[in-house]
């Protein structure tokens, strides 16, 4: 057994400790993640070089899934085997898993309506606000990726089957790949460093079909057992397995999925949403709160851990399966042109989610339409934190609804 692949090595503990505190300190969302990561990892402490890192995030981007979590997973493995991988993952994944479930006891104190959960609420409207502009800007530079958001929009809002995402994801892969795979042909590509051996053949082989076996027998099995557990399982898998952009895309998904399914209200849904702007670590922790949630009179945390497992088992999976093959894969014109189609799809999806159901459920009068604009004036222009935006949010909120 290699050195770095005990679990008392000091690689792993090294690992451990470095996605702690990233864990507990890098608030700001999955970009601000990755610049975290840059900094710690490349910048000051070399596991891997800068070409390396810009690959591993370009990897994470294609794939689905939270793409910080995935980066954090994949340098816990460069640096430490498969038992840093997942010292990185919890490490990094724990913090901010404990305090939504923490949110989710403490809802069960204070009434769905009141005014503070509408302040949530509004905040999460800017916060989603600035994403849709960022990744608008940054991915959708021409006419032609912009209409592709537009149609891709217009689509999701006119269906309310969860499945569509799928659909449009994968009809923008195939105009991106007859539109834009000649302009990929014909630049020449640089030559990155390689990325620190990691383990494929059998292994990578054997967690792509571990992940699709889960993505096709889990609904078969939960069916035919009914037990909520499975069923739990199930959605959340789902959700963290078919979603392309990120926490603030998987957010149709995890409606549908509970929401939609009547096993907590949508004021309970955005309020642990708006929550979750306010807290350092991955997103989609959020499924933790939504599990804990989800079993109020039952062991809530439980099901907090196992719905947030379920979301990530997925991502994870596909990291493991693909990184080993990835240099090649990014140098093909045809899955950058794919790839270039597919992020303009999401834009588009975001901005349907932006809509429906963060601005329905929130703006609700002019007053609460001013709140949301100084936040995402707030957020976007002056760089303020986002959890001082939520604090702010909450209390304005609640100004508002008592005046």
């Amino acid at each position: 057994m290699k050195r770095s692949d005990r679990i008392g090595s000091p690689e792993i503990w090294e690992t451990f400790v470095v996605f702690l505190k990233l864990g507990l300190t890098s608030f700001g969302g999955p970009v601000a993640h990755l610049g975290f990561f840059r900094e710690e990892c490349v910048a000051r402490r070399k596991w891997v070089t800068e070409a390396a890192y810009a690959d591993l995030v370009a990897l994470c981007q294609f794939l689905p899934g939270p793409a910080s979590s995935q980066v954090g997973f994949a340098l816990g493995y460069i640096r430490a085997g498969l038992r840093g991988a997942f010292a990185a993952w919890l490490a990094f994944t724990l913090p901010s898993a404990l305090i939504m479930i923490a949110c989710a006891y403490g809802l069960r104190f204070i009434r769905t309506d009141s005014a503070w959960l509408h302040g949530l609420k509004i905040a999460a409207v800017a916060v989603v606000a600035q994403a849709v502009w960022n990744m608008a800007v940054r991915l959708c530079p021409d006419r032609t990726r912009v209409t592709m958001a537009v149609i891709a929009a217009c689509v999701v809002l006119s269906s309310e089957s969860a499945w569509v995402q799928i659909f449009v994801i994968s009809a923008g892969m195939a105009v991106g790949w007859l539109r834009f795979r000649r302009r990929f042909c014909e630049s020449n590509g640089r030559d990155s460093d390689n990325l620190r051996p990691v383990r494929g053949g059998a292994f990578a082989i054997a967690n792509i079909g571990v992940f699709f076996a889960l993505l096709a027998g889990l609904p078969l099995i939960a069916a035919s057992v009914q037990n909520e557990w499975l069923t739990l399982a199930d959605g959340f898998y789902r959700a963290g397995a078919l979603v392309f952009g990120g926490g603030h895309v998987v957010l149709p998904l995890l409606e549908a999925e509970t929401v939609g399914r009547g096993l907590l209200t949508r004021d309970e849904f955005l309020a642990g949403y708006g929550a979750a702007q306010a807290l350092p670590g991955p997103l989609f922790t959020f499924a933790a709160y939504l599990g804990a949630v989800i079993m109020p009179d039952g062991p809530g945390w439980v099901a907090g851990f196992w719905c947030l497992t379920a979301v990530l088992l997925p991502s994870l999976l596909l990291v493991l399966g693909t990184l080993p093959y990835w240099q090649h894969l990014r140098r093909n014109p045809s899955a950058q042109a794919a790839l270039t189609g597919a992020n303009a799809a999401v834009v588009g999806i975001l901005l349907a989610a932006f809509y429906h159901p963060v601005w329905t459920a929130a703006i609700d009068s002019s007053q609460a339409m001013i709140l949301a604009l100084a936040g995402f004036c707030a957020l976007q222009f002056w760089k303020a934190p986002p959890w001082l935006i939520v604090m702010l949010c909450a209390a304005g909120g609640a100004a508002l609804l008592r005046t």
